[in-house]
């Protein structure tokens, strides 16, 4: 199967007439925003509401991946199974509608202007095939396909191929392809899991960082570690768990489903816990070979150094911790020159501004909404080469959004 390439042609058809009136303009928009610490320049933005450009007859779904490529175009991963025929009426034969629209492919990529350059994706282009019987959680699947059921993560590395996870059930595999969409190769397999010291089996992998030298994975939402493997041959290298040490908070029974991402049964988040809970949900390395690991139920983003001996732990930097729901740290992303980080709060609806030399807490901006610059389901957050920060949501938040960099408040 070959990748489908979307045009963006007529993408300003059914945009508001204030905004259409802007084509080629950003339509830039005022972000709540807040200062913690006093003393210290803290970085600014307002949101595009002209971004992205997407084809008129074309919406988005969830959008669980976000990665910003070293040309600063910007890459997605979107869910188009978490839309419903309503939302996706041109989907079946004969359609719902006779105007909008159609489900997005799972990977799209566009330039910095927000046009729409290839989109591809879907089982045809993995290995395998299967299929399913039965709706909902009495569904089951047989067969060997090895496209997620329901993807999450998404990472591109500097030799531009595309790196995919998921959480959905049996979805224990990370996918690597060509920018085109061609299968690379694999780590892991659907429906295999061997828990938390497996050198070869995944358990359900969030989120991937591959510097071409080693694959570093997030893994996950049944596993609760991070897993390295060798870029050349993808060869087991190292694993840990909270602190740097060997995980033992064991993994999650049974497949995810959407109600975990809330339950607070197990008593709410502990933010000194000594081992990850599941969900492990980012792996970003940041300067100076560090490597920043978030701990969303646990309301924390640990930090480790790599070096020749090995992980090294740094720091417990944590994120509101009396947060409880969705909890907070999902995502960490670098300001260009690295004195700033960047982490989504997935419950509060902000991307809190901490500075890298202390991890301290200076500011944030966004709050929980549907209006541009809010979030609903905060999901993922990186940044390009000119400071301009970009985000994307999940559940009923179904977008992504660019915020640019508007200098700094002395």
């Amino acid at each position: 199967m070959k990748a489908i390439i979307l045009a963006a042609a007529g993408a300003l058809a059914l945009m508001p007439a204030a905004l259409a009136a802007q084509a080629g303009d950003e339509a830039l928009v005022e972000v709540e925003s807040g200062r913690v610490k006093e003393g210290v320049p803290l970085p600014t933005f307002k949101a595009d509401a002209s971004w992205p450009k997407l084809p008129d007859d074309l919406i988005l779904g969830q959008v669980p991946g976000l990665a910003v490529a070293k040309d600063d175009t910007v890459w997605i991963l979107t869910r188009p199974n978490s839309l419903n025929p309503t939302e996706a009426g041109l989907d079946p034969d004969p359609p719902l509608t006779v105007a909008c629209c159609k489900s997005p492919p799972h990977v799209m990529q566009f330039d910095s202007a927000g046009n729409l350059l290839r989109a591809w994706g879907g089982p045809a282009l993995a290995p395998g095939t299967s299929t399913v019987t039965g709706e909902g959680r009495e569904a089951k699947e047989e067969g060997d396909e090895q496209w997620p059921a329901n993807v999450h993560g998404l990472y591109v590395d500097e030799a531009g191929t595309v790196w995919i996870g998921g959480n959905g059930a049996g979805d224990h595999v990370v996918l690597n392809f060509t920018a085109e969409g061609e299968f690379i190769r694999q780590i892991g397999r659907r429906q295999v899991t061997e828990g938390n010291l497996s050198e070869q089996y995944l358990g359900n992998p969030a989120d991937i960082a591959h510097d071409g030298t080693s694959v570093l994975v997030a893994d996950g939402y049944t596993n609760t570690r991070v897993i390295e493997f060798a870029s050349e041959d993808l060869s087991f290298e190292q694993l840990w768990g909270a602190y740097g040490t060997e995980p033992g908070s064991g993994t999650r029974g049974g497949a995810f489903d959407q109600s975990m991402a809330t339950s607070t049964a197990e008593g709410g988040p502990d933010p000194l816990a000594g081992d990850f809970e599941p969900m492990v949900h980012c792996v970003v390395r940041g300067p100076e070979n560090t490597v920043y690991v978030c701990d969303r139920r646990n309301n924390r983003v640990q930090v480790f150094r790599e070096g020749e001996g090995g992980i090294e732990f740094v720091e417990n930097v944590v994120i509101a911790p009396e947060t409880g729901g969705t909890r907070t740290a999902s995502d960490v992303a670098f300001s260009p020159d690295g004195t700033y980080v960047y982490v989504a709060d997935m419950m509060n609806g902000r991307v809190w501004i901490l500075t890298r030399e202390d991890h301290e807490i200076v500011g944030w901006f966004g709050r929980n909404g549907r209006y541009p610059g809010q979030f609903i389901w905060l999901h993922s957050v990186d940044v390009d080469s000119e400071g301009n920060v970009y985000t994307t949501e999940v559940n009923t938040g179904r977008r992504v959004q660019r915020f640019v960099f508007q200098g700094y408040e002395e």
